[in-house]
């Protein structure tokens, strides 16, 4: 249920970015983050996006990956063909799935990640029964962007496959792993650097800056987090107030265990707009931090206030 609202909100973008031609704003300006006296410098400010992106297009030899069986189970076999980064979104793993069962099923991803970084990807493949199916496992390009991930060195995911008619669940895969061809000593850099919000039992929170003029809802606060605990973990916003008015964001953040994730709080621009909000000047909330696979609440924080400049 919590990932249907990472789903929904994508499948959302994609229809809408299709038959809306322009929607960004002209000012280009950024608001800083600052906690009292202390400033935090936008890392991965636009100059440094560009350069990621320029320095994927630019290069001439791009990773590659073996024709390799990922699933042979209970009449399924999906074979991994190629890596393509040519893709309308961004990267795709081009898959062929055979279905050699009974029944009509649904083929999903779950738990991707990419160099240890959390990164959803767009993949609903409906194949009947005896037939096959070529698709491919899509990732977006400015989460690659936002995560500064320029060469791919591993991806892993879980397939979940469903039957299509009564929705029972079929399997749940283990963690499958893809190499790539990348130089093996390559070492994916982590922006770490914000500030710290939430350092405590083997979860970090980082809070990086905030925009409005990149956000297409109508603002972001984007944060940084490292799960470095044994569980895995999904992370909500609890009490969330903007300028002493109460306002409900979107996030929900999956984070496995030894994984890093790039995230956003997203506040719509209707909301804002309804409380007279011009600038987000001081953000005040609390996070519910819970296991992903038992529900369990692992902790839940004190209110956390944030001032932007």
């Amino acid at each position: 249920m919590l990932n249907l609202r990472k789903v929904s909100l994508t499948i959302m973008i994609i229809l809408l970015l299709t038959f809306i031609t322009a929607c960004t704003p002209s000012s280009n300006t950024e608001e800083e983050i600052t906690n009292l006296d202390r400033n935090v410098t936008n890392i991965l400010d636009s100059d440094e996006s560009e350069e990621v992106a320029l320095e994927t297009e630019d290069n001439n030899i791009r990773e590659t990956v073996e024709e390799q069986v990922l699933l042979d189970q209970d009449d399924i076999k999906i074979t991994l063909k190629s890596l393509d980064f040519d893709g309308f979104y961004g990267p795709e793993l081009k898959v062929l799935i055979e279905n050699n069962s009974d029944k009509s099923i649904i083929v999903q991803t779950r738990d991707s990640s990419v160099n240890d970084i959390m990164i959803e990807t767009m993949f609903s493949c409906n194949v009947a029964a005896g037939k096959k199916a070529n698709d491919s496992i899509n990732f977006m390009r400015t989460d690659f962007e936002q995560s500064g991930i320029a060469t791919i060195q591993n991806i892993e995911f879980k397939f979940h496959i469903f039957d299509s008619d009564k929705w029972d669940v079929i399997l749940d895969s283990d963690t499958i792993t893809v190499n790539t061809t990348a130089d093996p000593s390559y070492v994916q850099a982590y922006d770490d650097s914000g500030l710290v919000v939430l350092d405590d039992k083997d979860i970090k929170i980082v809070m990086k800056r905030v925009s409005s003029t990149e956000s297409f809802w109508g603002a972001d606060v984007y944060v940084y987090i490292e799960n470095n605990s044994d569980k895995d973990v999904t992370i909500q916003a609890r009490d969330v107030s903007i300028n002493g008015f109460m306002i409900d964001p979107i996030f929900s953040s999956d984070v496995l265990s030894g994984k890093k994730a790039y995230d956003t709080i997203t506040f719509f621009e209707s909301d804002l707009a309804d409380n007279d909000i011009k600038s987000i000047d001081i953000m005040e909330l609390s996070f519910h931090i819970f296991d992903s696979n038992s529900w369990d609440t692992y902790f839940d924080t004190q209110l956390i206030e944030v001032t932007f400049e």
